[in-house]
């Protein structure tokens, strides 16, 4: 498949273009508007929040809710919007970049005086795009029982040590947590972790787990470094604002184990066929999947605009300066979640489409089934 996306945070809209997606899929808009919905909630979300209504309209390739084949396109409108590509708007420059943001960067890339053009596009709104595309790659993968969750680990230094079994339990224990949690007393932590850290006009970032339920045994691939499944799966999650580490696994921890009682033993019966009492290595081996669950940790940092902003620099003057109080969240480990998940269903889809071809659905699942028999004949 191809993506693109484009659109300002501020602008009239954002767009989703996916193209290469099977033939034959049906697609639910309601479906990707619940994800929209939920990346707008959460404890610690800003007021950008109570301004949107974020809902998807899909413009083409579809046909009585059936994809074609041809490519998709969606648009995702904004309500606070002033960037105008015809007309002058009366906003003053950005000048003052933040620390820990995408402005001084972007200002030297682009040889840009004012930082607007450069937040503008690299704002996290602009994942309202993914989250659509990573929806309908989700409502492909249900063809194949094939289910992506995920759970806040932790906020700040509140942490969680419960573990779910399955993406189904997680998707149970998280369907009225205002923090997509499974551990109810941490959740209260959290939540107070973060009242308070808004009352001190400061930021907070977390730890959130995603679990991938149903991929056969041998997606991604051994023999070709830019399709293996691990480096395929943690390069679209890296993409994500904010994420600033990846873990697939046990992680860093299989590092200080011994091998012994590190990796997963490998067992077989009659029903069962080959298996794992064991998931330490999350799911992947040599760059493909094993049939276990994949097991996936994003480390997200504090959102980077402050109330109480750090010291910075005037581009212009060179002066020191405070950094600017631009609207924004408190914390968004939320919305963390549901754009990891979409962007994991995007990176799956497209390994999933690589091994059983891409052109329809009806072709598809029999390349699909073809194989799991095949499987279970070794």
């Amino acid at each position: 498949m191809r993506v693109l996306t484009a659109g300002e945070s501020h602008g009239l809209g954002n767009i989703a273009i996916v193209e290469g997606f099977p033939q034959g899929v049906k697609i639910d808009e309601k479906i990707i508007n619940q994800e929209l919905t939920k990346r707008m909630s959460g404890v610690g979300r800003g007021k950008r929040m109570s301004i949107e209504q974020d809902g998807v309209k899909i413009i083409s390739g579809l046909r009585n809710k059936k994809t074609l084949g041809s490519p998709i396109a969606m648009v995702i409108k904004n309500k606070d919007s002033y960037i105008l590509s015809q007309a002058k708007d009366s906003y003053d420059p950005i000048t003052i970049p933040r620390p820990a943001h995408a402005d001084l960067s972007g200002a030297f890339k682009y040889q840009e005086k004012d930082m607007r053009n450069i937040l503008e596009r690299a704002s996290a709104r602009s994942t309202v795009s993914q989250v659509c595309i990573g929806s309908i790659c989700k409502q492909l993968l249900a063809n194949f029982k094939i289910s992506i969750a995920s759970f806040t680990v932790s906020v700040g230094n509140i942490s969680s040590t419960l573990k779910p079994k399955s993406a189904r339990e997680i998707i149970s224990k998280t369907k009225k947590s205002q923090l997509n949690c499974i551990d109810k007393a941490a959740e209260k932590r959290m939540t107070s972790k973060i009242k308070k850290c808004a009352a001190e006009g400061d930021t907070l970032g977390g730890v959130v787990e995603i679990w991938i339920d149903g991929l056969p045994p041998g997606i991604g691939s051994c023999m070709h470094f830019d399709k293996r499944l691990d480096a395929k799966l943690t390069y679209y999650l890296m993409s994500i604002q904010a994420v600033k580490g990846i873990e697939v696994g046990l992680g860093f921890e299989y590092s200080q184990r011994p091998g012994s009682l590190a990796h997963d033993s490998i067992y077989h019966s009659g029903k069962e066929g080959f298996f794992r009492k064991s998931n330490n290595s999350g799911g992947i081996e040599g760059g493909m999947s094993t049939g276990n669950p994949i097991v996936l940790r994003l480390a997200k940092k504090p959102i980077a605009t402050l109330l109480n902003p750090l010291d910075s620099v005037d581009l212009i003057s060179k002066r020191k300066s405070k950094a600017p109080k631009i609207r924004s969240d408190t914390c968004a480990i939320v919305a963390l979640s549901v754009i990891a998940e979409n962007m994991a269903a995007l990176a799956i889809s497209e390994s999933f489409l690589d091994k059983f071809g891409s052109d329809s659905l009806p072709e598809i699942t029999r390349n699909y089934n073809n194989y799991l028999n095949n499987c279970k004949k070794l």
